[in-house]
């Protein structure tokens, strides 16, 4: 199901989705994600402003604020379908080094950010049906379809928890606010690092960890070749999660009130949202305002459609050539701000595709810019 949404979150980005192409998204209903989240990831500026569909009212908290922080990205967890092909691509293009490998997961090193498990065991879920050919004579679809008009091919991998550390850690003190707050903690320890899993509103996990060192990180290091040279790149900056979910105002409000997350602008479609000084996440969705009265509700789900991540050096053309070199897509987004040589893009960045086809995004962000979009 995660597949055919996120084919349409980039092109939703960059608002070049156009009337036929959505209608055509429309008919994977069945596979993809409800048609409110599809339609409403930053399509509420122009004449759609203020209307109710696009209602910036915050929503209410869902408990009393724990006066948490999120002093750190403790890891990523990834499941893939070849785990090992997806560690060696991350360590090679990215520098992302490999802790270690025990045969059933690689753990990574992203640079000054936190970590990533990448594991295996991952099944893909069933390849959608092609979209319809476009009638005669129409051209609205072009560029909005794969080459050819076949069906998108499915993802191989997903990027289905993130874990967070955050203060003050007292481990009885952490458990008993969640149990308080309704939110059923699962102990999750590993020699001094401890931690508890709870699920936000759509049920996705979400790990709260003290910070430590995990004992069993440390295991052999992995033989897999890389699958070529690295460019030199270092990742310096959590630029930004794309995290889709069934209704952003109430996910916003839940990771506000459990880890101090701060919603900065919700335009009614999205909010950006300041992870402490971690960095950032785009909480994009379903809006309540916009669903047709009476309508069936649509199943709950959440999921991670893109990471962004801030590199040094990041010089557009050179960039562009190091993955053209390497034989990878690279797709240029600026947020919406014209050409990426162009004085009024601040923001540069390009989205390419793993081996397990994720949609990766590496930008010109840092700390010291972070708003800049």
């Amino acid at each position: 199901m995660a597949h055919a949404f996120t084919g349409l979150s980039p092109r939703l980005d960059r608002g070049v989705l156009t009337r036929r192409v959505l209608l055509s998204a429309i008919s994977l209903a069945a596979l993809s994600a409800p048609l409110a989240n599809a339609v409403a990831q930053g399509r509420c500026s122009g004449t759609r402003a203020g209307s109710s569909a696009c209602d910036t009212t915050p929503w209410k908290a869902p408990f009393e604020s724990t006066g948490w922080k999120t002093t750190g990205l403790d890891h990523f967890s990834v499941q893939a379908v070849d785990y090992k092909k997806e560690a060696a691509y991350y360590e090679a293009l990215m520098g992302w080094k490999i802790l270690g490998d025990d045969g059933k997961q690689a753990v990574l090193q992203l640079g000054s950010v936190g970590q990533i498990v990448i594991r295996g065991g991952f099944t893909p879920p069933p390849t959608p049906p092609a979209p319809p050919a476009p009638a005669a004579g129409d051209t609205a679809g072009r560029g909005g379809r794969a080459a050819g008009g076949g069906a998108r091919a499915p993802r191989q991998s997903a990027w289905d928890s993130f874990a967070w550390v955050i203060a003050p850690w007292d481990s009885k003190k952490v458990e008993a606010e969640l149990k308080k707050r309704g939110l059923n903690p699962v102990a999750d320890n590993d020699g001094d690092f401890q931690s508890f899993h709870v699920k936000d509103p759509d049920g996705f996990d979400v790990q709260l960890t003290n910070g430590k060192k995990h004992a069993s990180y440390v295991t052999t290091k992995s033989t897999q070749p890389l699958p070529f040279d690295s460019p030199g790149w270092k990742t310096v900056w959590l630029d930004h999660i794309s995290f889709e979910v069934s209704n952003y105002k109430e996910s916003a409000a839940f990771y506000k009130a459990l880890l101090g997350w701060n919603p900065t602008s919700d335009e009614g479609s999205q909010n950006e949202t300041e992870i402490g000084d971690v960095g950032n996440v785009i909480i994009r969705g379903g809006n309540p305002a916009a669903a047709p009265a009476g309508g069936a509700a649509a199943p709950r789900r959440a999921q991670m459609g893109h990471v962004s991540f801030g590199i040094t050096p990041f010089e557009p053309d050179a960039v562009k050539g190091d993955l053209s070199k390497r034989g990878l897509n690279a797709r240029e987004d600026t947020g919406g701000k014209g050409d990426i040589h162009s004085d009024a893009a601040k923001y540069k960045s390009y989205h390419t595709t793993t081996p397990q086809g994720f949609d990766l995004q590496i930008s010109n962000a840092n700390k010291a810019n972070r708003t800049v979009r």
